[in-house]
């Protein structure tokens, strides 16, 4: 049994945990609730010694848990299952613990075969995924055959073959008249595991209760009411006659109706003294998920706001703009100036600049400068370039110069034939002129 009177825990001006009482017993699963940041880490933590409380104190069997004799043999714990050399193997972590604390050898193999781990017990933990960490910790839990088991968050990273055997592991413990201690944020894994549910926010008790109790006290009873979805006039006549009846009724969001003030035989004979087919009369049963949302809405300390870029999609055409949406909202970006349509910007962060329609790319990887538009007639190889006109330059005469020289050379006097060029772009006033401008 694991019994807290008045635990309290302060880390400076943060009050972690505050006057929380409870009692964990023995041959249930407990599961122990709360939002992140509510205090659950710290409260276990005291629980195995590890924080000493600011006030208050926690025992388990009647002793703190520094008291007890031989503690690994009474209280096995997972709350951590990074917590592992990863240059051992899971056999020899587990050795490592049970020579600690007086276990026999043959406890290590019969607790690796109990959590799967029996192939892979020399390999080191290291290379171990999630799940298998999660595993191994457990098997370290077991190590003591205990009688107080603490876990937190036992399923994290197990497929749902591993959740499958922790949730009967667990039943199974408590079946054997162990104390089990879980701490999960799957709601719906602790409605199918856990009995009993304690529920904390902020460092303080919410809730000590039964997991049937906790649901009914915490979700909203009202019977959910269906008519034919070909018949509107039979619904709009139903809601009629409820509402004469004394009932609130409200939409539901699959085209059904929230009913609230009339018990399901009462609405069963309204609708048959109206004449009303019902598709559907039957009672709401709440999840453990929804009592809970219901009980910590205002114990939650981390919310996530609305994006204010959410939705910023293109708008399809002919669809209204939605309230308050500025000018331009959802409409493409508005091309460059002078810039055909369906063309890319020239000028947008990564694109390269616009050339004419089926040249190459001037000064594009690989091509020699001057590239961009090919000669009229390339001379021969080992011939010298055409003569030029006007007259000729005076002095001797030059040396004959490679067939790449002569070509190069060749190029920028050349006219090529006119090809269509891209319209005219307006010069960029904030572009300063080039040295030939000049």
């Amino acid at each position: 049994m694991i019994e807290a009177v008045g635990l309290t825990k302060r880390y400076g001006a943060k009050t972690a945990v505050h006057n929380l009482t409870f009692r964990v017993r023995p041959g249930a699963v407990t599961g122990f609730l709360g939002p992140n940041g509510s205090g659950k880490s710290t409260t276990m933590r005291m629980i195995l010694g590890l924080d000493t409380p600011t006030s208050g104190q926690v025992t388990v069997g009647g002793y703190p848990f520094r008291r007890l004799p031989n503690a690994p043999r009474q209280v096995g714990a997972l709350l951590d299952a990074k917590a592992v050399h990863g240059g051992r193997s899971a056999r020899q972590h587990l050795l490592s613990l049970a020579q600690l604390s007086g276990i026999p050898a043959r406890r290590v193999d019969e607790v690796l075969g109990v959590v799967g781990l029996q192939d892979v017990a020399k390999k080191r933990s290291k290379g171990f995924s999630l799940g298998m960490g999660q595993r191994l910790g457990i098997a370290a839990a077991l190590l003591g055959d205990p009688q107080v088991l603490l876990f937190d968050e036992p399923v994290n990273g197990l497929d749902p073959e591993g959740i499958l055997w922790v949730r009967n592991l667990m039943k199974q413990l408590a079946a054997e008249g162990r104390t089990v201690f879980v701490s999960s944020h799957l709601m719906s894994e602790m409605a199918l595991t856990a009995d009993h549910l304690i529920v904390i926010g902020r460092g303080q008790l919410l809730a000590d209760m039964s997991v049937t109790d906790f649901i009914s006290a915490n979700s909203a009873d009202f019977a959910r009411v269906r008519t034919p979805d070909t018949d509107p006039q039979q619904r709009e006549k139903l809601v009629a006659t409820l509402a004469e009846a004394g009932g609130q009724v409200q939409p539901e969001q699959d085209g059904a109706l929230r009913v609230t003030g009339l018990g399901l035989p009462r609405i069963s004979d309204l609708a048959h003294a109206a004449d009303i087919r019902l598709w559907e009369l039957a009672p709401h049963r709440a999840s453990l998920e929804e009592a809970y949302m219901r009980m910590t809405q205002g114990a939650v300390d981390y919310r996530s706001t609305h994006d204010p870029r959410a939705g910023f999609q293109a708008v399809a055409p002919g669809q209204p703009l939605p309230p308050g949406a500025p000018q331009g909202w959802g409409q493409p970006a508005p091309q460059a100036p002078g810039m055909a349509p369906g063309q890319p910007n020239p000028y947008a962060p990564g694109q390269p600049h616009a050339h004419a329609p089926g040249q190459p790319r001037p000064y594009a990887p690989g091509q020699p400068p001057y590239a961009a538009q090919p000669p009229a007639a390339a001379p021969s190889v080992g011939q010298p370039a055409p003569p030029q006109a006007g007259p000729a330059p005076a002095g001797p005469a030059p040396a004959a110069a490679s067939p790449r020289t002569t070509q190069l050379r060749a190029l920028p006097d050349q006219q090529a034939a006119p090809t269509a060029q891209p319209p005219a772009t307006p010069a960029d006033p904030n572009e300063r002129d080039s040295e030939d401008a000049r």
